[in-house]
């Protein structure tokens, strides 16, 4: 395998937002594998090992699915196989894995209602086509401008709704027809349990959440067989070994399957039918598309050469598919995360893993129908209900709140329980953008008079809805006066910019004086190394929008309040910031104790942040001082004064929790020789704060390396040289000649202490990777490690990435001007 070395910008780590698109070039187009060897098997054994993975995960998930849809159990195998083989061909995302998906289990239990189980196949055949002309007509990337709280939202609701309904069958019932009648009728089957149907969904429950947790070795390899296949087969067992009398999977002869028949009803229902049914289908499977590129660029196994997912042709591929299945008497299709991840997790390498698990799928119904019936339904039921509950994620719930967007996570919820998918995802939309609408449009203006200076302070997007305020809070500045206008937005229209030029204009002829700061003011603030320019105003030769402070997040009612760490908004990877982080002189040239003494220099600091920078980030500190840190992402760098996490990263108050130490070492397990300070933080950060990436930085002419080369033991009898020997095994990494090589940005490194740097980086994710709370969240998909170097002469940082080796070993190379996350080392 190769890595990569790639420049990057800091949206790049999901710190900042991108700002424009990034063009796509032919490294971006997904490419064909190549034609193996003759005489080798056409597919890899990481496909083989992984579809099997998949398959044992999809069989019982299949059924259950099926079930809480009321549809033919049948008809969820035909959508398994049908989403392996069609969608798995003829799809942009090779490594995602399509199928019956819990997402679209109320849509079609509700069309199955309304119209009966043909109509709604021939309904399933309509949404393909619909998906075939959206794909057509290449406009997949606009479903991702959905509002994330509005995506999570709906899939809450549908959690919800597929939670109680199942607790029915759960209970030894049968559910009703809405998710208030169930709730209606739960104390009356509460009241009339069924013990061997509770017996076996809390079996299934057991040992699906407990199966995951089993410790030491023996757990680790008993974690290969996927836990709902465990669950499911206990029950099983149990079940038969016991001789419970319980309902059970009853499939029927294939002979008498139902194929697609025409709908039959109201002309705009059916056309609601279909397009709730395309809206689901297609932003789940491309929001899980995008889900699995950043899988895929996080796994550390074998890396898939195809290139990251064509977004159009996966949507044509779900089109066809959804066809396929919905003509031969199947559910909807599409891409589903639990599958999919496993997929990637397993190894998977090409589409051929996924196609393979359709195979399995099919060779399932035809020859093991005898054992499929042994299935206590309560046991699928128990299944599924812990899939619902779990699409209640608690994580999209902090990240909504974080994002101020609660109340349109709230109302997509709720919509969607009460009302239906496509009448609660509607008034998702239409309350996400009442929101975005009211913080564009809400302006804050004040002034105030102190010590003979006037301070106007804009907070918020100046429009052209904001002039009359703007103009009316100017006219209170006196004549002749010295007025500071601080700006402190990410917008200003055409119209807020005439009305400033004019009045400053005016105030300045006057005798007056106006100094314009903030990010939007076209002016470099003291706290930046530099006086503040007088009268310098967005007319001299600044666009607003293009004049920012470099490292000043937006103020308080900026889009997205300070307070908001944005995340995958669209599923694109970690959140990112656009908090008012603390300033960072840049360029002032002055060192502490070099020409006043550092006490005085501390404290001319300390005065100019409570002067300028404490009144930005009080409201965002306060908040986070009494809701506690919630970082998202865990920094571990080196102790180095040139490195400054918050400049590097654009991240501010609340985003990082920050781990420095001499050389960025971390010890493996047990060889910490009494200092427990990394293990403990990275123990912290995962499983209390629970973050959801870990980066390791290093930087350029590192004083630990170079220690590390000199000494080559690190002078073990110092402490310095006790801490440096967690260095050594990245000494040794270097020496092996054959296992890694590296280039940044297509040139090789300046000398044999960078080489060592970028191999250090290299060394300690796979320290990191030794820990069990790390260890655990990679299993569980929750983590993903990158690593980061920083080139401190040329202000440039570069992420690891996998690139392309020219013989065995590992290589590290660059590619200018990255703006996306590569696959890490």
């Amino acid at each position: 395998m190769s890595s990569a070395c790639v420049p990057t910008h800091p949206e790049s780590l999901g710190l900042a937002r991108a700002t424009t698109p990034k063009a796509v070039t032919a490294a971006d187009r997904p490419q064909r594998p190549s034609t193996p060897p003759r005489g080798r098997l056409p597919v890899a054994g990481a496909d083989l090992s992984a579809s099997v993975a998949v398959f044992l995960i999809a069989l019982p998930l299949s059924l259950g699915i099926a079930l809480a849809t009321g549809a033919p159990l049948q008809a969820g195998l035909v959508a398994a196989a049908v989403g392996g083989l069609v969608a798995g061909r003829l799809g942009g995302c090779p490594l995602q894995v399509s199928g019956p998906a819990a997402g679209l289990t109320v849509v079609t239990a509700d069309l199955i209602h309304r119209y009966g189980w043909r109509a709604t196949c021939g309904i399933t055949v309509l949404a393909g086509l619909a998906q075939l002309g959206l794909g057509c007509l290449r406009v997949a990337r606009t479903a991702l401008a959905v509002s994330p709280a509005v995506v999570h939202g709906m899939l809450a609701g549908i959690g919800i709704t597929i939670a109680v309904a199942q607790l029915h069958i759960v209970l030894g019932g049968n559910p009703q027809s809405s998710v208030l009648a169930n709730v209606r009728a739960l104390p009356a089957q509460l009241a009339n349990l069924h013990p061997a149907a509770v017996t076996m969904s809390a079996l299934t429950l057991a040992l699906l959440f407990g199966w995951p947790r089993i410790p030491g070795r023996a757990g680790r390899l008993l974690r290969t067989v996927p836990a709902a296949l465990v669950a499911v087969a206990g029950a099983t067992a149990t079940a038969a070994l016991t001789g419970l009398t319980l309902p059970r999977v009853d499939l029927p002869s294939w002979s008498s399957h139902a194929l697609a028949g025409l709908p039959e009803g109201p002309v705009l229902g059916l056309v609601a039918a279909v397009l709730t049914t395309t809206l689901v289908c297609s932003v789940q499977s491309l929001l899980g598309a995008v889900a699995v590129d950043k899988l895929v660029a996080g796994r550390t196994g074998p890396q898939s050469r195809l290139g990251r997912a064509a977004l159009d042709r996966e949507l044509l591929g779900q089109g066809a598919a959804n066809i396929v299945s919905g003509a031969l008497g199947g559910l909807p299709v599409a891409g589903v995360a639990v599958r999919s991840s496993a997929n990637v997790q397993s190894g998977a390498v090409s589409r051929n893993s996924t196609m393979l698990h359709g195979v399995f799928v099919v060779v399932a119904a035809l020859l093991m129908v005898p054992v499929l019936d042994l299935i206590p339904l309560a046991s699928l039921a128990a299944l599924v209900m812990a899939v619902g509950v779990q699409m209640v994620s608690l994580h999209h719930i902090r990240t909504v709140t974080r994002h101020r967007e609660v109340l349109v996570y709230a109302v997509t919820t709720l919509g969607v329980v009460l009302l239906g998918v496509l009448e609660g995802v509607v008034l998702g939309v239409a309350v996400a953008v009442a929101v975005a609408l009211h913080r564009l449009a809400r302006t804050r203006i004040t002034h105030e008079e102190k010590g003979g200076v006037h301070r106007v302070h804009v907070r918020g997007q100046l429009t052209f809805l904001a002039v009359p305020r703007l103009s009316r809070v100017l006219h209170l500045v006196p004549q002749g006066a010295h007025a500071v206008v601080e700006l402190d937005g990410s917008f200003m229209d055409h119209a807020a910019y005439e009305s400033l030029r004019d009045w400053r204009r005016a105030h300045t002829a006057q005798g007056g004086s106006a100094e314009l700061t903030g990010c939007r003011a076209g002016v470099r603030s003291p706290e930046y190394g530099h006086a503040p320019e007088r009268s310098r105003g967005p007319e001299h030769g600044q666009r607003p929008e293009d004049s920012r402070a470099p490292a000043h997040g937006h103020g308080p009612e900026h889009g997205h309040g300070p307070e908001q760490a944005h995340g995958p908004a669209n599923g694109h990877g970690p959140a990112n910031s656009h908090r008012p982080g603390p300033r960072v002189s840049h360029g002032s040239g002055r060192r502490l104790g070099r020409s006043d003494g550092a006490g005085r220099e501390l404290a001319r600091g300390i005065s100019a942040f409570q002067r300028d920078t404490a009144p930005l980030v009080r409201e965002e500190l306060a908040r986070l001082a009494r809701e506690g840190q919630r970082p998202s992402q865990l920094f571990l760098t080196c102790a180095d004064s040139r490195l400054v996490t918050s400049m590097i990263t654009s991240s501010g108050p609340g985003d990082l929790f920050v781990v420095r130490n001499v050389g960025n070492l971390v010890p493996l397990p047990g060889e910490e020789n009494g200092d427990d300070s990394v293990a403990a933080a990275i123990e912290y950060a995962v499983d209390v704060l629970q973050v959801r990436s870990i980066t390791v930085c290093g930087h350029s002419g590192c004083g630990a390396m170079q220690a590390l080369l000199g000494s080559g033991t690190g002078g073990a009898a110092t402490p310095l040289g006790r801490w440096l020997r967690h260095g050594l095994p990245s000494l040794a990494r270097l020496a092996d000649e054959g296992r890694t090589g590296v280039r940044l940005a297509g040139r090789a490194p300046a000398d044999t202490v960078e080489r060592l740097c970028l191999t250090n980086v290299v060394q300690q994710l796979e320290h990191l990777r030794a820990h069990d709370s790390v260890a655990r969240a990679l299993a569980a998909g929750e983590l993903e490690l990158h690593g980061m170097y920083f080139h401190v002469g040329e202000a440039q940082a570069y992420l690891l990435g996998r690139g392309d080796a020219d013989g065995a070993g590992e290589v590290f190379q660059g590619v200018p001007g990255a703006e996306e996350l590569p696959s890490p080392a």
